[in-house]
């Protein structure tokens, strides 16, 4: 599962943050709806046309999430709002520098 982690990763918005300092890998997958309502836009009349639908909304959905405990991911953090690169951040001062 986690060889298969970042395929399609434009789509999904699924990505990987790695800490030069300690060596940790920080698994981040966006749950919901982070784009909707995009498609083209017409110049004449400055309005979305098209759809691309769900493919490129970069998120899933609650039951399209890779980061389970049954996947093997350990110490689960949801982010209801904003980045959660501060919550790593904080995650990651607890580890020592790697060697």
């Amino acid at each position: 599962m986690i060889r298969n982690f970042l395929v399609n990763s434009e789509h999904t918005g699924r990505h990987i943050v790695f800490s030069m300092r300690t060596g940790r890998k920080y698994y981040i997958e966006p749950i919901g709806e982070v784009r909707s309502g995009w498609g083209d836009i017409d110049p004449a009349t400055k309005k979305t046309t098209g759809s691309y639908g769900k493919k490129y909304k970069g998120s899933v959905s609650e039951k399209e999430s890779l980061i389970t405990e049954e996947n093997g991911f350990k110490n689960i953090q949801l982010v209801e709002r904003g980045s959660p690169y501060e919550l790593i951040e904080a995650m990651d001062a607890k580890y020592p520098d790697k060697e």
